[in-house]
């Protein structure tokens, strides 16, 4: 059977990082979904991409996803971008595939650029086992999230915001100690990128000094 929907991971900040792979498909697809069709057209703009461009995000997911596996079950192709990076890894994508899986629909995930991996191997901290938690839940369960990552005895892998960074290194540090080793990296691919090592306490004094930008990713040594 044919592939009836892509999801096709887009640059996280360099827009040369983009396989000729998945311009192809862009190119040729019915429909491309974007998680914010501003930011997904400057992409597509910058490649000459005019494709049939519709929003699908958090917010309108369950209510549009009948609908698509109708257009796919009738023959359409769809692509499914995000911002920045590989659809469903901490961005939408999930529904829309276990949808698809359901239904027969059939379906394929290029490769591509993920914002953890680079920041991973940066770190300099044990990449050959590791745990992937994605963005901690900002209330109920955060505690319990963080006393369960002091305790991980694999490398651990964060998403935070940069106006909650310095509060999330001090939360960490809170439960993992001072002297625990870890890694901040911030506008992968970007003109100010920039990854720093040391432990949390160190990290903690570095970014509390700093106006902080860009999305972040932090590694944290196991236990």
């Amino acid at each position: 059977m044919d592939t009836q929907l892509y999801l096709v991971p887009t640059p996280i900040g360099n827009l040369e990082d983009i396989t000729l792979r998945a311009l192809r498909i862009l190119k040729e697809v019915d429909l491309i979904l974007a998680e914010d069709t501003r930011t997904s057209g400057k992409l597509l703009k910058h490649y000459q991409i005019s494709n049939p461009l519709q929003s699908y995000h958090i917010f309108n997911e369950h209510k549009i996803v009948e609908s698509l596996i109708k257009r796919l079950k009738n023959g359409e192709t769809i692509a499914l971008i995000s911002d920045a990076g590989t659809p469903s890894i901490s961005d939408p994508g999930f529904l829309l595939v276990k949808q698809c899986l359901e239904a027969g629909v059939s379906l394929e995930c290029l490769p591509g650029a993920t914002a953890f991996v680079p920041a991973l191997v940066k770190s300099g901290l044990p990449s050959d086992r590791f745990t992937f938690e994605g963005f901690l839940p900002h209330k109920k369960g955060r505690q319990t999230r963080l006393r369960q990552i002091a305790e991980e005895t694999r490398t651990t892998v964060i998403y935070e915001s940069p106006h909650r960074l310095v509060k999330c290194l001090n939360q960490l540090a809170e439960v993992c100690g001072t002297s625990r080793m870890s890694s901040v990296s911030r506008e992968l691919t970007k003109i100010h990128e920039e990854t720093i090592n040391g432990t949390l306490g160190e990290l903690i004094d570095y970014f509390g000094k700093k106006v902080i930008k860009g999305e972040i990713v932090i590694v944290i040594h196991g236990k």
